[in-house]
C-alpha cells in the first residue's frame, strides 16, 4: 500500500522467460501489493518462470491476442483486484523497475492521475541503443500529436505507464485495438476526458532479448497514430463524434 492505496504492477508478457526474473527482482515489493503477469501464448517457458519466482497472478492466453489484447486482460484483472494504482511494466527489462517508486508516489500523492516514463526526456533513448530511425519517427510523431491533440508530452510511445483507478475506469479500454495502436487510443481517451499526464525521465535498454517490433509493424503503427490523432482533432472540432473510428 502507498498512502492507503493498493498498488498493482501488470506485466504483459511474450517470450519473456530470459528477462522476467531480473525484472521481477528489481520491483520494490515493499511498495507493490500484487503483481499480475499475462502471457500472450508464448512459445517459451515464460509461464513456468513466472510461477517459479512467485508471481501471485499468472494468466496465459489460449491464443495470441496481441499487445493491446494482452493489456486488456492485465487491466481487467487489476481492477478486479481493486487496484488503486496500476502500473504497466514490460518484463523484458527494457524499462527499469527502479522508477516504480517515483511513479507510484506521483499518483499516490494526487499530483497526476496518469504518469508516463519517457525515454525522450534527457538522452536515455539514444544512449540506451534505440535505433536512430525509431528515435526520429518517435520525435516526428510526438510533434504531430502534440499539435493535433493540444498537449505537450515528450513521448506518446513509451510502454511504461501508471494509472490511477479513476483513470482506468474512465476509459473504454476494451474498445481499443488489440495491436500496438492500443496505447495511443488509450492516451486519446484520457485526454478526451480531461485527465492530465505527468512524465518522468526513464533510461532504457535495447538488447537482443528486449522486445521490439520490426520496421513493417512500426510503419503500420505510425500510420495508425497519424490517423487517430487526426480523428481526435476532428472530434474536438465537432466534425465526427466517433473518436475511436469503429
Amino acid at each position: 500500500m502507498y498512502e492507503g492505496k493498493k498498488v498493482i504492477v501488470v506485466m504483459p508478457a511474450y517470450k519473456a522467460a530470459l528477462t522476467l526474473e531480473k525484472t521481477y527482482n528489481e520491483i520494490p515489493h515493499d511498495w507493490v501489493d500484487e503483481v499480475i503477469l499475462v502471457d500472450d501464448h508464448s512459445p517459451d517457458n515464460t509461464v513456468e518462470v513466472a510461477k517459479q519466482i512467485g508471481i501471485q497472478h499468472v494468466i496465459r492466453h489460449d491464443k495470441n491476442k496481441g499487445y493491446g489484447g494482452n493489456q486488456k486482460t492485465c487491466y481487467t484483472k487489476a481492477l478486479e483486484l481493486q487496484g488503486d494504482i496500476v502500473i504497466m511494466l514490460h518484463p523484458d527489462y527494457q524499462y527499469t523497475p527502479l522508477l516504480l517508486k517515483a511513479m507510484i508516489s506521483i499518483i499516490g500523492n494526487g499530483l497526476y492521475p496518469v504518469v508516463f516514463a519517457s525515454r525522450i526526456l534527457g538522452k536515455g533513448a539514444l544512449k540506451g541503443g534505440m535505433p536512430i530511425y525509431k528515435y526520429i519517427a518517435n520525435r516526428i510523431l510526438t510533434l504531430y500529436q502534440n499539435i493535433l491533440i493540444g498537449q505537450k508530452l515528450s513521448e506518446y510511445h513509451t510502454g511504461y505507464r501508471a494509472f490511477s483507478r479513476e483513470a482506468l475506469e474512465a476509459v473504454s479500454f476494451q474498445e481499443c485495438d488489440d495491436d500496438f495502436i492500443f496505447d495511443n487510443q488509450m492516451v486519446l481517451q484520457l485526454f478526451w476526458k480531461n485527465f492530465e499526464v505527468g512524465e518522468v525521465t526513464c533510461p532504457t535498454k535495447y538488447f537482443e532479448e528486449a522486445s521490439s517490433i520490426n520496421f513493417k509493424r512500426s510503419s503500420i503503427y505510425g500510420f495508425g497514430v497519424l490517423w487517430y490523432s487526426l480523428r481526435y482533432r476532428l472530434a474536438k472540432m465537432g466534425w465526427t463524434w466517433d473518436l475511436m473510428g469503429k
